[in-house]
């Protein structure tokens, strides 16, 4: 297989809002993490960041302009691989430790990362077989209703645990914006990691259904507007008889 060279692993796209996608397209679209970087006033914010096989920071000047606060949605491998690049850190208490203390197996690196998530490999000296999350400890530990302050935006902190127990979403009331990490995207959802929970999905869809989103930036996958975002729900509720 191709290697492509570091340079060229990323791709940007501003969407909207001071909104900008950060992409690894030589990802398969199922294992690609959306990478959201949220412009403020007096500080930055980045929400996940991607599987860490090329630095964010020397290949996206975007994420060195300012200073920035790097969220993590959850603390799967292909969204917490550049954490450790950034002197902020948040996580949701229940998966700090993880965060703290990666591995191939509680970051689901193993069985998911091989060749075959890739159309062309890392730059050397990367090797699938050997790949493993950095550690990257939290600088600040996140509850449900905490707030991400940027100056002039601000983020509530959404506990979502079922595809994982410290998933979380950050919505913006002022503009609608929710940044929902893994626990719904317009694709197929997740439900079986080693630490995923049943009931607590099913809660946490019922609470995400009735926020007045305006627009859903996914952990995967497109993003989408309100309708779409109760349609998704409502039918994975439906095939769960909830």
């Amino acid at each position: 297989m191709d290697r492509v060279p570091a340079e060229k692993w990323y791709e940007t796209r501003r969407v909207a809002d001071d909104v900008t996608y950060i992409g690894e397209p030589h990802i398969l679209e199922f294992y690609r993490c959306n990478i959201w970087h949220v412009r403020g006033r007096d500080r930055d914010m980045l929400v996940d960041s991607g599987m860490g096989v090329v630095s964010l920071r020397q290949h996206v000047p975007l994420v060195t302009e300012r200073p920035l606060t790097a969220v993590a949605s959850h603390t799967h491998f292909d969204h917490i691989g550049c954490h450790h690049e950034f002197d902020e850190r948040c996580v949701h208490e229940a998966e700090a430790d993880l965060l703290a203390h990666p591995t191939r197996g509680n970051t689901l690196a193993d069985p998911y990362v091989t060749d075959e998530i890739f159309t062309a490999l890392p730059p050397e000296p990367y090797v699938s077989a050997s790949y493993a999350v950095k550690a990257a400890p939290a600088t600040r530990i996140l509850r449900d209703g905490d707030v991400i302050d940027l100056g002039d935006r601000h983020f509530e902190v959404i506990h979502t645990p079922g595809h994982s127990p410290g998933g979380i979403a950050l919505y913006e009331k002022a503009t609608g914006i929710l940044f929902s990490g893994d626990i719904v995207y317009d694709g197929p959802l997740i439900e079986d990691t080693y630490h995923a929970n049943a009931a607590d999905y099913v809660s946490s869809m019922k609470r995400l259904y009735d926020v007045p989103v305006s627009v859903v930036h996914g952990g995967h996958f497109p993003s989408y507007g309100p309708e779409r975002h109760r349609e998704i729900i409502r039918a994975w509720l439906e095939a769960k008889g909830a």
